[in-house]
């Protein structure tokens, strides 16, 4: 029998000095079958004050949106207030507990990746990845960030193309959001 679980996201996301960019690529897959070829896996969220990607289930992704939305508003912004309320809020609540999906978020001051199973962590080199691709984008981006002097934006977007052709659940149709 062959899988027939959800595959297909890589979000990259990349903070440097007050820059964030994030990418995502468009595919999803189910099994060994491409199911879509550009879906849209980034978003701008507080009146576009901070962009999101996520991987994992679409349904529970944008309920986290919401969710999290929420804690940046009742957090006047903070992102990294924001990002903890949501997190244990996301692990301790029945609900929310069993949603699969992981994000990252960014906005002028840094960048995260909210996971639920209480993780908020912050990368030490302002870049940071998740879903199927999200190593092989991870590795092609610090390559990129250490040996060239490309734009935070091109950067993500490039590590993508690279992580396309290296990862069979990633595609490029790269949507790229820069604040």
């Amino acid at each position: 029998m062959p899988d027939q679980s959800m595959h297909g996201t890589t979000i990259l996301g990349f903070h440097r000095k007050g820059r964030t960019a994030i990418s995502g690529d468009g595919q999803v897959t189910l099994g060994d079958t491409v199911v879509k070829a550009k879906a849209v896996k980034i978003r701008r969220i507080y009146d576009g004050k901070v962009i999101i990607g996520f991987a994992g289930a679409t349904a529970d992704a944008f309920t986290l949106f919401e969710k999290f939305e929420e804690k940046l508003k009742s957090n006047k912004g903070n992102l990294r207030k924001a990002a903890v309320d949501l997190a244990k809020e996301w692990r301790q609540d029945k609900y929310l507990r069993r949603l699969e999906a992981m994000l990252i978020a960014g906005d002028s001051s840094g960048i995260l990746m909210i996971s639920g199973v209480g993780d908020v962590m912050e990368p030490d080199d302002g870049l940071i990845a998740i879903g199927s691709g999200g190593n092989y984008a991870l590795a092609a981006a610090r390559a990129l960030a250490t040996n060239t002097k490309m734009s935070e934006e091109q950067i993500v977007r490039e590590a993508l193309r690279i992580a396309g052709e290296i990862c069979i659940y990633t595609n490029d149709q790269c949507i790229v959001e820069v604040l």
